[in-house]
């Protein structure tokens, strides 16, 4: 059995954390991410075929202002998984708090409508993560 080849996506955020340590155990344990690569206070992650990098705030030389909670503010990341009930069981378990409950939204996308079941979280830091899964699609004015 062959090792899976590593793809490194064409855009990944990097996120600067309070406690590097602890968003590290939120995002590989609760949240279900493993870790690629590490160095000092550095992380880079993937979930599927979702990947971000995490590091902590007070290393930050590129930061274009001061960081105040909650970070990320008027940002949310998209993460489209297969299946979102593993994560969303994970985030349960640990009674960690919803931004916004699982729902099914249908949106129009020209003459057809796309599904989408969602939920979305803050991680430790506010940043706004919004996990979903593709339902598929239906005619515009389809009715169940």
């Amino acid at each position: 059995m062959s090792a899976k080849t590593l793809v490194w996506q064409k855009l990944v955020p990097e996120l600067a954390v309070s406690d590097f340590g602890k968003s590290l155990t939120f995002y590989t344990t609760v949240l279900g991410f493993k870790a690629l690569y590490s160095r000092e206070k550095f992380v880079y992650l993937e979930l599927e075929d979702i990947q971000f990098m995490l590091h902590a705030a007070e290393q930050d030389s590129w930061q274009t202002g001061k960081l105040e909670p909650p970070y990320g503010r008027g940002i949310n990341f998209q993460i489209e998984l297969l299946d979102i009930s593993p994560v969303y069981k994970r985030l349960t378990t640990a009674n960690y708090p919803l931004f916004r409950p699982t729902q099914d939204a249908w949106y129009k996308t020209g003459a057809m409508l796309s599904g989408q079941r969602k939920f979305l979280i803050q991680d430790l830091d506010g940043y706004l993560l919004r996990f979903c899964q593709r339902l598929g699609s239906r005619p515009v004015g389809f009715s169940d």
